[in-house]
């Protein structure tokens, strides 16, 4: 089967068998590899991305049920070489450790902020709670999520703990 969809604001296209899933095309046939095959099951969020504007689990979904639509993947949110808010929050608070779960982990928090882009530290747990992390204990990544809420804000990020030390 042929699908088209606008990827990171291209437009791509390809033959696809109709059992191919997104997470598949988009590393395969798209060659963006940013989007990690976790558990292929729905349950870590290491495949998500944003189709239409909302966070979906790309390996449980059809590349054929994505025809027209516009993705976006952790590799399109930075503009111009810099870095979306969240992803630099992610830098600066020390919201990764291996990594593998961090592309998943920044597409669910970017959906978060664009919806709230002030909330609570229960909020942000409760946003991201789809996906999982083996490594960090979240600390970090709760932080990095309310420094980029704060960057989107306009507002300075607060020092981290260690800052203040």
């Amino acid at each position: 089967m042929q699908v088209s969809m606008s990827v990171n604001g291209r437009q791509v296209s390809g033959d696809v068998e109709p059992r191919t899933l997104l997470v598949h095309f988009l590393r395969e046939d798209v060659r963006l590899t940013g989007t990690h095959v976790g558990c292929e099951t729905s349950y870590c969020g290491a495949c998500t991305v944003k189709l239409d504007g909302k966070a979906v689990l790309s390996c449980t979904m059809l590349a054929v049920q994505a025809e027209g639509a516009d993705i976006t993947t952790v590799e399109g949110l930075a503009q111009n070489g810099t870095l979306h808010p969240v992803q630099e929050g992610f830098w600066e608070r020390h919201g990764l450790q291996c990594g593998f779960c961090t592309p998943g982990m920044i597409m669910s928090a970017v959906t978060l902020l664009e919806e709230n882009d002030n909330p609570s530290e229960e909020e942000i747990r409760r946003g991201i709670e789809g996906n999982l992390c083996r490594c960090t204990g979240y600390h970090n990544i709760v932080r990095a999520i309310e420094y980029a809420g704060a960057k989107m804000r306009g507002e300075e990020p607060a020092p981290a703990e260690w800052e203040n030390a």
